[in-house]
């Protein structure tokens, strides 16, 4: 039996990129993304809906974008679905559905999205910083990849 497990999701993000290791010193990124969906209720009224995500990078992507992204940014998301099962402490199962990235896309290049402060001085403002060219095409979706 013939599979194909791809996901293509735009929106925002929904908090910073939480970047951790693995006790085998591997890069994994926790992402939350906010999808939303405009349409027409049945009396004609414009409504909105949002689905929430849950996202995990890997490696480099990780890297990139824990470096790049922050709360608020929009971003282009290319990955599969991933099923997590566990049983928690009362021994109950419990499943969650995630999306890998695989790769992905910065929206915008003017640096939108949250952690931007006013004042100028101190810290580092990760939202508002252009990822270098390299980087960016290290990571960026190949149009010719699309199976359709």
């Amino acid at each position: 039996m013939a599979s194909f497990n791809r996901v293509f999701l735009m929106g925002n993000l929904t908090r910073d990129v939480e970047l951790k290791q693995t006790a085998g010193n591997q890069q994994v990124a926790e992402i939350g993304l906010a999808v939303n969906r405009r349409f027409k209720d049945r009396e004609g009224a414009e409504r909105e809906e949002v689905t929430f995500v849950d996202c995990e990078a890997w490696g480099r992507t990780a890297e990139v974008m824990a470096k790049y992204l922050a709360k608020g940014r929009p971003v282009f998301i290319e990955g599969r679905l991933k099923l997590d099962t566990w049983q928690d402490q009362s021994g109950a199962k419990r499943s969650k559905m995630r999306v890998v990235v695989e790769n992905f896309q910065f929206i915008d290049s003017r640096g939108g999205g949250g952690n931007a402060g006013g004042g100028g001085g101190g810290g580092e403002d990760r939202s508002s910083k252009t990822p270098p060219r390299e980087t960016a095409t290290a990571v960026q979706y190949d149009d010719a990849d699309i199976p359709f």
